[in-house]
């Protein structure tokens, strides 16, 4: 594998030089010696036993595009964010799916939608509610996410996390040896949850 002005060239891959925009087809990086790889610019990169998340990186360190991208021609390069957020539309169909049946049943024992509505349970109504209005939340904070790091602590960060406690002057509390004391609290970074159906 190797690099060139911060991007991942892979073997058997066709690629576009990020500074001159020459293109290179799949099996130039084979044919290539490393002279001819050199005098283009890249640096090979060992590859390493690190871990990272497929999901919104490239490599360590390699996030991938987090917003949508258009070039010169008109041609859209989907982003992170735009991925996820549909994900999020998908979650909600599932999670409404279940429950279609009960909408479809007042509607066809009942003579008018208005009478069917009445007769939907209203807890039924508020959870079918709540689902797309936490759809929508989460999309919207997926938009406000600054960059990929963001966006998979929102996805996917742990429930709670440890903080130093604070004073009511929002000063940190120490104990006698001048440590930070600290305590578990819900993660601000994480996403509106999902809410629970019905029992």
């Amino acid at each position: 594998m190797f690099t060139v002005s911060g991007q991942t060239i892979k073997y058997d891959r066709a690629w576009t030089h990020p500074d001159t925009g020459v293109q290179y087809p799949a099996n130039w990086l084979r044919l290539a010696t490393l002279a001819e790889k050199q005098a283009v610019g890249l640096e090979e990169v060992v590859a390493t036993a690190e871990v990272y998340d497929q999901r919104f990186y490239w490599g360590v360190d390699n996030p991938k595009q987090l917003n949508d991208v258009t070039d010169d021609d008109g041609n859209t390069t989907t982003g992170l964010k735009t991925l996820w957020k549909a994900k999020q539309n998908e979650i909600a169909a599932s999670l409404l799916a279940p429950s279609d049946w009960r909408v479809v049943k007042e509607l066809e024992v009942n003579s008018s939608f208005s009478a069917a509505k009445t007769a939907y349970p209203t807890e039924w109504q508020t959870y079918r509610a709540a689902v797309r209005t936490a759809c929508n939340t989460r999309q919207t904070e997926i938009d406000n996410c600054s960059d990929v790091a963001a966006l998979k602590e929102l996805l996917f960060g742990a429930p709670t996390v440890q903080q130093q406690q604070t004073d009511d002057d929002g000063n940190g509390v120490v104990d006698s040896y001048g440590s930070p004391v600290m305590e578990t609290v819900a993660n601000p970074n994480i996403a509106t949850a999902w809410p629970d159906e019905p029992s």
